[in-house]
């Protein structure tokens, strides 16, 4: 669930869907909180780690997103732009 909108980036050069980034952050946020509650359960931090867990989650996804969308994006996009004034050429038969 976390890669459907990192993979539109990284693979198909195509912006993720609101719905894709959404999903990629209700996934983060649920395994990482269930990590974070796993890994201390049954001492007095639990809630603690899990708030960590789940902050780091989220940065860690937001920031490979960014990154990604950054990276990969704005190449294919000035490519496809073309002045107004000056039309693709075709080739003449």
């Amino acid at each position: 669930m976390i890669l459907p909108g990192l993979v539109s980036v990284a693979f198909y050069r195509r912006r993720p869907t609101t719905l894709q980034v959404a999903l990629g952050l209700v996934f983060t946020i649920v395994v990482s909180g269930l990590l974070g509650y796993v890994q201390d359960y049954g001492t007095p931090r639990v809630w603690e780690n899990t708030i960590v867990a789940i902050a780091g989650g989220v940065i860690l996804y937001v920031a490979i997103l960014a990154y990604l969308v950054h990276y990969y994006l704005p190449k294919r996009e000035r490519g496809r732009t073309t002045t107004p004034g000056n039309p693709p050429s075709d080739p003449q038969p």
